[in-house]
Order: C-alpha cells, then sequence, then structure tokens
C-alpha cells in the first residue's frame, strides 16, 4: 500500500492530473493517500518490507504536504497547481528516491475504489 501511494506521488504531473480525473477525485486524495499509508511507514521497516533508508524521504514528502495544506494563500491542491507548485514537484522528486531506493519501477499507477 506505501509503494502504491508513493507511486502515484511520484509519477509526473500529467499523469497525477489524469488519475485524479479518472476517479473523479481532487489532487489532495494523492497526499491522503500518502498519508494513509505512511503510519505504516514504521511497521513496514521493522517487518523488513522497506529499508530504513528510505525513511527520511518518506518523512520529507510527508513534511511537504503538511507545509502545502498550511498555506493558506495559494491553492495548491488544484490540477493546475499540480502541475507548477514547487511543493508537488518536491514530493515527486522525493518519492522517485524512495522508488529508486527500493528497487520498484514506476510501474502503471494503482486502480482505487471509490464509495460514494
Amino acid at each position: 500500500m506505501l509503494i502504491e501511494a508513493v507511486r502515484v506521488v511520484a509519477a509526473p504531473a500529467p499523469a497525477q492530473v489524469a488519475w485524479v480525473e479518472k476517479y473523479g477525485v481532487a489532487p489532495d486524495e494523492i497526499a491522503l493517500g500518502f498519508d494513509d499509508a505512511f503510519g505504516l511507514a514504521g511497521q513496514l521497516v521493522e517487518e523488513g518490507q522497506i529499508s530504513p533508508a528510505v525513511l527520511p524521504c518518506l518523512q520529507m514528502i510527508d513534511e511537504t504536504f503538511s507545509e502545502m495544506s498550511l498555506d493558506s494563500g495559494v491553492d495548491r491542491w488544484t490540477k493546475a497547481a499540480m502541475l507548477t507548485d514547487a511543493g508537488w514537484h518536491r514530493a515527486r522528486h522525493l518519492a522517485r528516491e524512495v522508488l529508486t531506493a527500493e528497487a520498484e519501477d514506476d510501474a502503471s499507477l494503482p486502480d482505487i475504489c471509490i464509495i460514494r
């Protein structure tokens, strides 16, 4: 679940926009999905499922999304912002570092099930 969430964060901006449009969700769902999975990071390290070396990058992604949420002066949770915002760019870069360190490819973005 964590690696799938990281894949979505790491995806190029146009792929992220297409993903949120496909599922009819807001861009903040990417951050929320990551946040849900990030809560398991410590346990995944303990179980040997991810390397402890990726924890700093995962924490920086979490911090980046938190900072973006606190910035009330700019709407950073729009499809347009996904294409240009420095926070989105930073989160993508960090997520790609995690995938590289974990020897994960940038497979297609995961499908999600939306219950409305």
